[in-house]
């Protein structure tokens, strides 16, 4: 998005004084013919490879600007991916992609000093593949010399507050796999680059140094933050981004950049800017170069002294610049060429053409002494009352829609590298797991999965992945066939979340393949809509299992309902046949609790109405681990027992909305897809009572609760299930009154928790958080709810350090405890006002576009010292839940020599429950990636053993094939790990001792809390048998 979000209302734009990025301030001239500079390119100084080596000469004596020309090209946001790579509906916004790289490519061969620098992988290996050879060996020629440099180097700039880590690691290792298999060594990125995610992720910077990254760069960060950091000297320092992992490993050198990403004000020289250019003409009345060399100096001595050492450096560029690059850099040429000139004058400033690893590295060699952060950069503010924290949760659907991808994505990376060539041709056409990986590795960009792009945009980026589902279904068919032994008429059901399955809904038999993404055996209650018929469901081995059918209370529809047991990494097939002549046992579920409703009324945190005694009347669902208790006045839930552990939690559940702010006397700004901010702090009521409505049979207990027209949630209980599963329903959100609305589900407990809550850092260790409190400066809280929002990715939990409640979601979304007790997560939120941060539109979803959106939260009671056995597995099993597949039966065999199988397991036996196979993918055609993680922090597990190192086997430890040859390497997989170094930085907490790297024994791979290995296997599949 724009780099320039001012306080005051301006919409966001890439360069200062800028015509803004959707209007053109003229037509950008062509790019130059290409090869008419080969001549100059031949005559470059010749260099061996890229990497610090071809870093320019600075002078030690002098204050050093490093110039760095840099385009920020976003992968969707006021346009779609293919619109701002082909510069289509300019109107919109004047971007077009693959201008850009032809005009940098031209001025870069135009003058050897000149250097740039590019980030996004998913523009940048489309027009690479546009290009012709001859072309394509030239910018080899200049990655090598150094001159075109990649930073970052994933498929996108992914968001850091609503992605998954798996998902981030994904997306950058398509991208660095790109880099490596077009450029080999000479291309592979040195630092990170996030300059306009909006915040930053503890979890993202531990990412980005596992995969080999020696600094990270990043644009945006609190304004109070940020003028603290620049009093201190603390604009630069060691990120330590892991509580379990020995540093080094997971520290991280961290620079924020001085102007976000924008270049200094009134030097923005693009056809997107209105600067004056550098005029050095004395004879002309526009001649400006003294004043500009003038401004410069103290613009650069200015900025120097909020850093240490005598480097600073100044990014020349922003939203799709560059189109004209010759523009910029005949400029830039003049201002460096002027400026150095002004050294025989007794100036004491250098200025250069650089790149984000040529300023890291003169960091690196001045060998100080930095101080240490170890939290992270959430909440963003860049002003008073300018809270990042909407897009948390903005577009519910589009975040659920991602996450539901991640899962199918996994699926089928595993069937792939379990079945090997059969899986990619087979007897449903070509499989092909390429498309729904880029399609997701698109989504993670820091304006798609967060929310904040165009409604257009939006529904493109669903479009993709959709597309990329297609091929995978081909893909899983190809591969269950060649597992099973039979070829079926495989069927998805899509819709199961409103209950839609046309296949059992119409047939008398079919089956049900169960497939398990997990590294363990689950246990899965499958719901199957189905005719008004009464089934016998067999499992694998032909045994009747327990089933039932249960009608929804809100649709009439039935559901099938049995318990299916899935191997591990593994599918099991299970047949249902309609009974003739048995009429359905199901019941309608008869209505429990009538009350009036009523949406707008005031909530208040009052402790004492959590206490509701028991009564005759009492509703209550309960299994053998798990008691919830209904208010029978009010059909809300209030009470919740942990039976195994004898524990008994006073809590309140309902649904609340804030009142969108459209701006006030304090300030004008506006509730929108960036920024949350409600007009008051007290939410309303959605309703004080449910209309409530009971079922009950041997494998399910339901509490239906309908608070009004347009919210509705079920509490249910399953037999075994340790946690109390809420699926909530919420829209169309209704503005009709003219008043935006952003819908909580809220818990109030009687926990003393201290102003202490807890939430995950993109689905994997978990960070304290504290009301109204930064760790590191003193806050100034100007709004105390949206103040106190953070990413939920995974789990938010509270504690008492004896009890604790933790909430699982299926999606991000914003949460906080705004009061001790309590916790509250955002689910929806529907506004009629744009927040000026440069969409230009409401977030006003409309018909089929997230109008309605379903849910699930999981709501776990333990004891504070187990808790976390609990919900690191269960938020494992929520992500990788199992993946449906139906069919008619009656298939045909695969090989006539081969008898059909109904359960299969990819492993030879399970792994150890702290260990969770984060990737099984195809790699090459005889070679996996395999990544394997601890999945328990250090000291989490307090009373058995799961926070403690685990040691594998992976000799024989796969059933469908066999390693015959294993490397280790990179989290990214883009450097073996054996050869793999990283700067080495000093930080004020004392030294640290670079980590060793034992000779790899498959027999014995052993993982630390929270470590993740990788591994690329060289493979023999096995015969069909």
């Amino acid at each position: 998005m724009g780099a320039d979000a001012r306080p005051l209302g301006e919409r966001a734009a890439g360069g200062r004084g800028a015509a803004w990025p959707w209007t053109s301030s003229g037509a950008p001239c062509p790019p130059l013919p290409l090869l008419s500079f080969l001549f100059l390119f031949l005559a470059a100084p010749s260099v061996r490879a890229a990497g610090y080596e071809t870093c320019p000469t600075v002078k030690p004596n002098m204050l050093n600007v490093h110039l760095v020309a840099h385009t920020h090209d976003d992968v969707g946001w006021l346009k779609t991916v293919d619109q701002y790579f082909y510069g289509i509906h300019n109107r919109i916004q004047h971007a077009g992609v693959q201008y850009i790289l032809d005009s940098v490519i031209a001025s870069l061969l135009a003058e050897p000093t000149r250097r740039f620098v590019y980030v996004e992988m998913a523009f940048f290996s489309r027009w690479w593949h546009q290009q012709t050879n001859a072309t394509q060996d030239v910018v080899r020629d200049l990655v090598r010399q150094g001159r075109l440099e990649f930073a970052n180097g994933g498929w996108v700039m992914n968001d850091e507050a609503a992605t998954h880590y798996g998902a981030i690691i994904d997306q950058m290792t398509l991208g660095l796999r790109f880099l490596e298999d077009t450029f080999g060594n000479d291309g592979r990125p040195r630092v990170a680059w996030h300059i306009d995610p909006f915040g930053h992720s503890r979890e993202q910077a531990s990412l980005f140094a596992q995969m080999g990254f020696d600094g990270f760069f990043f644009g945006r960060l609190d304004y109070q933050d940020k003028l603290v950091r620049k009093m201190n000297l603390e604009m630069e320092q060691v990120w330590r981004a892991s509580a379990s992992l020995k540093p080094p490993t997971a520290d991280l050198f961290t620079s924020v950049l001085p102007n976000m990403y924008n270049p200094p004000e009134n030097l923005c020289w693009d056809v997107l800017c209105a600067d004056k250019p550098i005029v050095d003409d004395r004879r002309s009345p526009e001649y400006n170069a003294k004043e500009l060399v003038d401004y410069f100096l103290k613009l650069a001595k200015d900025q120097g002294q909020f850093y240490r050492t005598n480097h600073t450096v100044m990014t020349m560029g922003s939203d799709f610049q560059y189109e004209n690059a010759n523009m910029w850099f005949k400029n830039l040429d003049k201002l460096i060429q002027l400026v150095n000139a002004q050294q025989a004058n007794g100036s004491r400033v250098n200025v250069l053409y650089s790149t984000p690893a040529c300023y890291l590295w003169e960091l690196n060699k001045a060998k100080l002494t930095w101080s240490v952060k170890q939290d992270d950069f959430f909440p963003y503010a860049d002003g008073p009352h300018m809270f990042w924290t909407g897009y948390f949760t903005s577009r519910p659907a589009l975040k659920r829609y991602e996450r539901l991808s991640y899962n199918f994505l996994q699926v089928c990376n595993q069937l792939e590298a379990l079945a090997g060539p059969a899986a990619n041709m087979g007897p449903y056409g070509a499989g092909d797991s390429a498309p729904l990986n880029e399609a997701m590795a698109v989504l993670q960009h820091h304006d798609a999965v967060s929310g904040t792009s165009k409604q257009h945009v939006a529904d493109d980026y669903a479009r993709q992945l959709a597309a990329g589902w297609k091929p995978c279904e081909v893909l899983l068919g190809n591969a269950l066939a060649r597992l099973s032994g039979s070829k079926e008429v495989f069927s998805f059901c899509h819709n199961l979340n409103t209950s839609l399955c046309p296949l059992s809904q119409t047939s008398k038999s079919f089956q049900v393949i169960v497939y398990n993404p997990l590294g363990r055996k689950v246990n899965w209650m499958v719901r199957l809509p189905v005719s008004k018929h009464v089934f016998l469901v067999k499992d694998p081995s032909g045994a009747v299992v327990p089933s039932d059918v249960v009608t929804m209370p809100s649709s009439n529809v039935q559901e099938l309902l049995f318990s299916a047991s899935v191997p591990a990494l593994g599918f099991s097939i299970y047949s249902v046949t309609q009974v003739p002549d048995w009429s359905p046992r199901a019941r309608p579920p008869e209505p429990r609790f009538r009350k009036s409703l009523s949406w707008i009324k005031s909530s208040s945190h009052v402790k004492s109405s959590l206490h509701v005694k028991p009564s005759s009347r009492d509703l209550t669902i309960q299994n053998e681990y798990i008691s919830a208790r209904f208010d029978p006045d009010t059909g809300l839930l209030v009470e919740m027992k942990n039976l195994e552990q004898d524990l008994l939690l006073p809590v309140r559940q309902a649904f609340y909305w804030y009142n969108a702010s459209t701006g006030n006397k304090l300030s004008s700004q506006a509730s929108g897809a960036y920024i949350f901010r409600p007009n008051r702090q007290e939410p309303l009521f959605i309703s004080r009572w449910a209309q409530t409505r009971l079922v009950k049979t041997a494998l399910v207990q339901e509490v239906h609760q309908n608070f009004s027209a347009w919210c509705s949630q079920v509490v249910r209980l399953y037999p075994g299930q340790r946690h109390l599963e809420l699926e909530w329903t919420v829209g169309p959100i209704p503005v009709g009154d003219g008043w935006g609305k952003e819908v909580i589900s809220r818990f109030d407990t009687t926990l003393k928790t201290k102003g202490l809550f807890f939430t995950d850092s993109n689905g994997r260790e978990i960070l304290e958080r504290r009301r109204d409190y930064r760790p590191t400066w003193k806050l100034n809280q100007t709004e105390p709810v949206a103040g106190n929002y953070y990413p939920v990715n995974s789990r938010i939990y509270i504690t008492d350090g004896n009890m604790q409640l933790t909430v699982l979601t299926d999606r991000s979304q914003g949460g906080s405890s705004l009061s001790d007790g309590s916790i509250e997560l955002m689910v929806h939120r529907r506004l009629l006002r744009d927040d000026d941060r440069g969409v230009g539109e409401p977030l006003l979803e409309t018909e089929n576009t997230g109008l309605w959106v379903r849910g699930r939260h999981l709501v776990l009671l333990d004891k504070a010292r187990t808790a976390a056995v609990g919900h690191r597995l269960q938020a494992e099993k929520e992500l990788l839940a199992p993946q449906l597949v139906l069919a008619r039966g009656g298939g045909t065999p695969y090989h006539l020599e081969v008898s059909p199988r109904k359960q299969f397991s990819g492993l030879r036996r399970e792994l150890p429950p702290n260990v969770h196979l984060l990737t099984l993918a195809r790699w090459g055609p005889e070679m996996l990636l395999l990544r394997l993680e601890h999945q328990f922090a250090l000291g989490e597990d307090m009373v058995g053993n799961l926070s403690s190192p685990v040691t594998l086997d992976l000799r024989d430890l796969f059933s469908a094939f066999t390693i015959t040859d294993l490397k280790e390497t990179t989290l990214a997989a883009n450097q073996l790990r054996a050869r793999a170094s990283r700067l080495q930085w000093t930080p004020n907490t004392g030294p640290t001792r670079k980590p060793s790297h034992p000779r790899l024994d498959p027999a014995s791979i052993t993982l630390q809390p929270m470590e993740i290995r990788t591994f690329l296997a060289s493979v023999q599949w096995e015969e069909e048998s």
